[in-house]
């Protein structure tokens, strides 16, 4: 199966120029814990999530409605493309323990796919889902030192 049967079209973003306060705000309208950060051309520059803004701006007193978010973002982002193996997405995820991956077509953000979508997804065996999530969380490390 490939991502793109599995992913989310509709992906919020915004620019490295807008405020974290800005970013903050377009969050909570849309509901929404995490958001890409793209330039003028789509181009997918960074991720933001809500613990970021919590951890690099707040708890380090930046002034939230004069900072850019590209002084709190992820600049080192893991990506897929649309036509992409899942399995191969999934274990992207488990590796690099994230959550979500920004899918390009072409360096241009075209959607997302997150942990939730993939559950969401009839065609993924259970063993699959839960081997993820278990080196996203990094659980099989805690059973091991158990």
């Amino acid at each position: 199966m490939k991502v793109k049967e599995c992913m989310n079209n509709n992906v919020k973003y915004v620019s490295p120029t807008n405020t974290i306060c800005e970013v903050s705000k377009q969050m909570c309208e849309n509901h929404i814990g995490t958001i890409l950060v793209c330039d003028d051309n789509k181009k997918v520059v960074g991720i933001v999530t809500d613990r970021d803004i919590i951890l690099r701006s707040l708890a380090c007193d930046k002034f939230n409605k004069q900072t850019p978010i590209s002084e709190i973002m992820t600049t080192n982002i893991i990506t897929a493309n649309s036509d992409e193996n899942i399995n191969e997405v999934m274990k992207k995820m488990a590796e690099n323990q994230v959550r979500r991956i920004p899918i390009l077509e072409n360096n241009k953000l075209e959607g997302i796919v997150s942990i939730g979508d993939l559950i969401q997804c009839n065609n993924i065996p259970d063993e699959d889902m839960n081997y993820t999530l278990e080196r996203i969380c990094n659980c099989e490390d805690k059973k091991n030192a158990e």
